[in-house]
């Protein structure tokens, strides 16, 4: 489900819209999406369209991936993420805007059911305004958590504007990377890995822009993600992309490949993937193990802050686990030593239910790590944490590299002790 909203009072309008909604579907549907397609919904007919693409969430087999996606102008109003019905003026008292705005967290986040067994995608590129109004100041969306079975991405950091063109001939420059990436990338890409790899490539074309206001608003894509499996994009024929015939695996390189999709110690896995590249410059695999070895890169750079309590004796799953946590565990700490703030979290929350000193250390150094990886939700968790156990200095350090990432906490979550 694909919906555009550009059409808003100048100077709000989105020109861009029309064609990152055309573009995308024809990307979607070349991957093997049943694509649907809606512009210039009002509040009304963007709650219906969005209830009747539930129901056929509902209703598709287990195994089906599911994609929502917005563009339009998007806000947070008391740390909701709103998604703004057509023709509303994004300046309007929050009342107003409430009253004309789709709820994404509640309205769609929660509504759909788990997919643990595939994947449900949803990617909002808010476009809260254009270049003539993004130096202003102004709050952009809040962090969330993904559900299960769910890969939740923003084309823009939390907290932070997004870019539209003036023209109706461009794309944004986050769908236009998803666009490109899907048409060139090869079938067995991985969606989670698909995405890392658009947000670095946002994150590329507008540091290195040649306009200093692009520069300086270049988007940092969030992305929250909870899926249970990965799911690769349809395999397609490489003749049919443009691409050179690709080369199997020889068993040293697969085994190389698998030793690298095991690894849960940031420090081993970027020597892998080092001497991966090194060895294998061509392989088919040579995209996802560059996206492991940024990750790991970030993820050894917070380890070495002396802030953040976590180690290599860390890196391991309190006992006993039921044997399905223990399998999915085992692959958020694999994802943990990827530089995944999230799987960083849910490991966190799994020693927090150890009821030892050691689980409670560790729980605080998993937090830790994970805001260190940019996640707001578990520096808010720790700053919670800190004032629980009457640290209040830690309390405010935590609550405040919270809101530097981006992260409101809802009003029920405030100062007052309870």
């Amino acid at each position: 489900m694909l919906i555009g909203n550009g059409d808003y009072p100048v100077p709000h309008d989105l020109p861009p819209i029309h064609k990152n909604v055309m573009d995308l579907g024809e990307a979607l549907a070349f991957r093997g999406f049943d694509v649907t397609q809606a512009m210039n919904l009002d509040e009304s007919s963007l709650q219906t369209t969005v209830n009747e693409f539930v129901k056929r969430v509902e209703q598709a087999p287990p195994n089906a991936v599911t994609l929502f996606y917005y563009a339009g102008h998007g806000l947070q109003v008391d740390s909701n993420n709103l998604l703004l019905g057509s023709g509303a003026n994004p300046t309007a008292p929050r009342r107003d805007l409430l009253a004309r705005s789709l709820v994404l967290q509640q309205k769609l986040l929660a509504a759909l059911p788990p997919r643990p067994q595939a994947l449900n995608i949803t990617v909002i590129d808010a476009c809260r305004t254009d270049l003539r109004n993004a130096l202003g100041d102004g709050e952009g969306l809040n962090q969330v958590e993904a559900p299960v079975g769910s890969l939740v991405c923003f084309s823009t950091g939390a907290g932070k504007p997004a870019v539209s063109p003036a023209s109706a001939d461009q794309n944004t420059f986050y769908t236009g990377a998803l666009v490109k990436l899907l048409r060139e990338s090869e079938g067995h890409i991985t969606f989670n890995d698909l995405f890392r790899m658009v947000k670095e490539d946002v994150e590329n074309t507008m540091l290195k822009h040649p306009l200093a206001a692009i520069r300086r608003l270049a988007q940092n894509p969030f992305i929250a993600d909870n899926a249970r499996v990965q799911v690769p994009l349809t395999v397609s024929a490489p003749a049919m992309l443009g691409l050179p015939a690709l080369q199997p695996m020889s068993p040293q390189e697969e085994a190389d490949w698998l030793a690298i999709q095991s690894t849960q110690w940031p420090v081993d896995l970027l020597r892998l993937c080092q001497s991966f590249l090194t060895s294998y410059p061509n392989s088919i695999q040579a995209k996802s193990v560059m996206v492991y070895q940024a990750g790991a890169q970030q993820a050894l750079s917070v380890l070495r802050n002396k802030e953040v309590k976590l180690f290599r004796t860390s890196f391991v799953l309190p006992q006993p686990l039921p044997s399905q946590l223990q399998v999915n565990a085992g692959a958020d700490l694999v994802r943990a030593a990827r530089g995944d703030k999230d799987a960083a979290a849910r490991i966190a929350r799994l020693h927090r239910q150890a009821d030892t000193e050691q689980g409670q250390l560790r729980y605080v150094g998993w937090l830790q790590y994970a805001g260190g990886l940019g996640n707001g939700i578990a520096s808010y968790e720790l700053a919670l944490y800190y004032r629980e156990a009457a640290q209040p200095l830690l309390a405010a350090q935590a609550e405040a590299q919270a809101r530097q990432l981006g992260y409101s906490p809802p009003r029920a979550l405030g100062h007052a002790r309870k």
